[in-house]
């Protein structure tokens, strides 16, 4: 039986006292409630990059240039129903102030801290990618 593999692009944005900035899934989506890092779904005609230049404007109001995503790690995980390919990347500057523009409850969190957060199974591997680094 063949899977459909789904490529999301996250970031981790960090801001200037070493917290990550996480969302949590609104209400009526897959997983609502959870917390993640913001990012997307990949376009055909996308990179991750440009991929989370436009999911950032879009969710979060601020301009991000594609020379300050580093990418960190990936996750791969399968669903039930599809398997999740996605990159992290890290976004230390960014243009703007973070406002959430679609509703979603934001939390800036230190990186020891984002096992507090209930993440869906792709996310929670990425947390020690995180605290290794910050």
């Amino acid at each position: 039986m063949s899977v459909k593999t789904v490529l999301v692009a996250a970031c981790a944005l960090v801001d200037t006292d070493g917290r990550v900035l996480i969302a949590a899934r609104p209400a009526g989506r897959p997983m609502a409630g959870l917390w993640e890092f913001p990012g997307g779904k990949v376009e055909a005609s996308e990179t991750p990059e440009a991929t989370l230049i436009r999911e950032l404007k879009e969710e979060l109001g601020i301009v991000v240039q594609e020379a300050c995503l580093a990418p960190l790690t990936f996750a791969s995980h399968a669903y039930p129903d599809f398997h999740l390919l996605m990159p992290l990347y890290v976004c230390r500057r960014w243009e703007g102030t973070v406002i959430a523009l679609e509703g979603q409850n934001l939390a800036w969190v230190r990186p020891n801290r984002l096992r507090d957060y209930p993440m869906p199974p792709a996310d929670v591997p990425l947390i020690s990618h995180l605290t290794t680094l910050l």
